[in-house]
């Protein structure tokens, strides 16, 4: 991807025509440039030409943003600062929503292109309409040499760039160096899924380190099972482990839109039994198909859009219907599960058959139904299970032991591709692994585990923090906070409001904040904080700051069930009496009518401690934990729920707000 349309010295650019530039511009273009966009363009180029006569440095025009597939109208490298541009060419005003996007562009540099992280980035919205204003600059809360978006009116953008210049201290950029440094994106899986379905590949979207060579080698090992399966007409499973947020999920995808072609003998589907997860990327995947064809001049009908994404993304439920009513096998020679150990067990899926379907006689767990339906196909067929250490979170959930007891009672023909790392106790499934790892077709391989988290790009080790939160290992977790602090913030507090406010301070641009809780959370309501409340994961998670259901409103929050598989830029997580810390460890408690009643089931406890995993998994920049400080007047709210959890927060040295 050419990473800019223009680009040149500031000087030639100055010696240069306006006619010259545009025909360069409209040459480099990716799309048919309409008279608009020209005239546009002629506008920017003039008043660039008087704004820079007394700079040097580098121009570039409609630079590429691959993670978010924009383009930034300017980017300039004067001196020690890179400047962001964004023109609103008759705009009087300054929108909010130009001043996010801006700042998103220059979060993007600020976080993923290696050279900018130690440049001031300075953001800047140009109304060309615009009352003459002087710039304010201002620095950003935990993130060093970056401004927030700066307004500049046509005639106050040279003095605009002077400002910053004269506050801003470091060596020269070579601006060569600077656009050949690395770039590595890591994207929300909502990005990653958008990308995909453009058609871009996994190295495109995906970081330039250690975590993204094991991300190739995962696809590439995967991509490499298909064909030996197609090739030798034989059926094969892999076992994808990984952290997380490592990008299990992002392997799954990539697969799937490799193989989006109805018809084709690779035609693949991505399945997942999380509803939320499918239903904000089926809805993502629409609107942004209906957007990008809206500037074509295209309109397109969302029924039908959504009707085409189906066919790449499905909720397993829905597969597995299809498949009981139509006995041949499925279209897909493919199937990837994501969210495997998720799948139901034998008990959960027999009275679900038989109270929701009005089958009696339906004896086959998820894992051997679903293994069944592709076992239909007379040559090949490959199943890739995601498998994620900790995340079963609900009721009937069979983990991953179930598959493989599966395979070795049923489907001793299949070959199987394990990572290493199932046998580590997280996964639960050592015993059913000494089952089937005698058989023939057994392949062992490291590059079926992602051991690096993607989603944290900040800090690695915050899901090992977490982790140790978790397991009481409170000197380990002590000594883990400590390398990731400054990078990734997280600090606990008994006030509620204070953490809104943080949320607010801390966010750019469009990245995304909310509250997030377990589902157990039931004495939040004095908080205004009602779990069982509806909320719509889809406007949660995709509408803008305007609406009042989306997340950014910080009123609807989302627990577990909402939330796994998917990331936000910061979280606020707010902890009950559900999963309570004491002298003796964690305790485990179920709120019924008017008490807490004591969980005794291990299922049960083992639930509680997963959904506070996921909850303190989610954030990717950072995150704040509120423990309120309960009442002494409410026996539902007594301090001594809540003091000690917050205690032991504090004491393995999370900062308090």
């Amino acid at each position: 991807m050419k990473r800019a349309f223009y680009s040149d010295t500031i000087q030639i650019f100055l010696t240069k025509s306006a006619t010259e530039i545009l025909g360069e511009l409209t040459q480099g273009s990716d799309f048919g440039v309409e008279q608009p966009q020209r005239d546009a363009w002629l506008e920017e180029i003039q008043l660039l030409k008087s704004a820079l006569m007394p700079f040097r440095g580098s121009i570039y025009f409609e630079f590429s943003i691959p993670r978010m597939g924009r383009r930034v109208d300017v980017v300039l490298i004067i001196e020690a600062a890179v400047f962001v541009l964004e023109f609103k060419v008759g705009e009087r005003g300054f929108p909010s929503h130009a001043l996010d996007q801006v700042e998103d562009y220059a979060l993007d540099l600020k976080n993923f292109h290696e050279p900018s992280h130690s440049c001031l980035i300075a953001p800047v919205v140009v109304a060309t309409a615009a009352k003459d204003c002087r710039p304010i600059l201002e620095r950003t809360a935990y993130r060093e040499r970056m401004l927030r978006p700066i307004r500049a009116s046509a005639n106050q953008l040279g003095a605009t760039i002077r400002a910053v210049l004269e506050g801003t201290e470091g060596e020269a950029i070579d601006a060569e160096k600077w656009l050949a440094g690395r770039y590595r994106p890591t994207p929300t899986i909502i990005e990653a899924a958008l990308a995909l379905y453009r058609n871009h590949s996994v190295k495109d979207i995906s970081r330039r380190d250690a975590g993204d060579k094991n991300l190739s080698q995962t696809s590439d090992s995967i991509t490499a099972v298909v064909e030996k399966a197609r090739a030798t007409g034989t059926k094969a499973i892999c076992f994808v482990t990984g952290v997380p947020g490592a990008g299990k999920t992002l392997v799954g995808l990539n697969l799937a839109t490799r193989h989006m072609e109805k018809g084709s003998e690779l035609h693949s589907v991505f399945l997942s039994g999380n509803g939320p997860l499918v239903a904000i990327l089926g809805e993502a995947l629409a609107r942004d198909t209906i957007r990008n064809a809206m500037q074509t001049g295209e309109r397109l009908k969302k029924r039908a859009v959504l009707s085409e994404v189906k066919a790449f993304i499905q909720n397993v439920h829905h597969f597995r219907d299809d498949s009981i009513r139509n006995p041949g096998a499925p279209i897909e020679h493919i199937a990837i599960f994501d969210e495997a150990q998720r799948a139901w067990n034998l008990e959960q899926t027999t009275n679900f058959m038989k109270r929701k379907k009005g089958i009696s006689n339906f004896r086959q767990s998820e894992p051997e139904f679903l293994i069944s339906c592709m076992d239909r196909h007379r040559d090949w067929a490959v199943i890739v299970c995601l498998v994620g250490g900790g995340q079963e979170i609900n009721t009937g959930e069979a983990g991953i032991t179930e598959w493989l007891e599966t395979l070795d009672r049923s489907f001793l023909d299949w070959h199987i591709y394990v990572s290493p790392q199932l046998n580590e106790s997280e996964y639960g499934a050592s015993k059913a692994l000494l089952k089937v790892q005698s058989r023939k077709g057994v392949t062992w391989s490291e590059d079926f585990h992602l051991g690096v988290s993607m989603r944290s790009f900040r800090a690695e080790s915050v899901s090992l923090f977490v982790r140790q939160v978790l397991d009481l290992e409170a000197r380990e977790a002590r000594k883990t906070i400590e390398t990731i602090g400054a990078r990734y913030p997280i600090h606990v507090t008994r006030d509620l409001a204070k953490a809104k406010e943080w949320l607010k301070r801390h966010a750019g641009g469009t990245e995304r904040y909310g509250i997030v809780v377990s589902s157990q959370a039931e004495r939040l309501r004095p908080h205004a904080i009602h779990v069982k409340a509806p909320m719509n994961p889809i406007h949660w998670f995709l509408d803008g700051k305007e609406d009042v259901r989306s997340s950014y409103y910080l009123e609807d929050v989302a627990t577990e069930f909402h939330v796994q598989g998917l990331e936000l830029d910061w979280t606020c997580v707010v902890w009950d009496a559900d999963f309570r810390h004491t002298r003796n460890g964690w305790q485990h408690r179920s709120f019924r009518g008017q008490r807490w009643n004591q969980v005794k089931q291990d299922a049960r406890k083992h639930y509680l401690k997963n959904a506070y995993r996921v909850l303190l998994t989610r954030a990717r920049q950072g995150m704040v934990i509120v423990v309120p400080p309960g009442n002494e007047e409410d026996p539902t709210r007594s301090p001594e729920f809540y003091d000690p959890t917050f205690e032991y927060l504090r004491g393995i040295g999370i900062p308090v707000l």
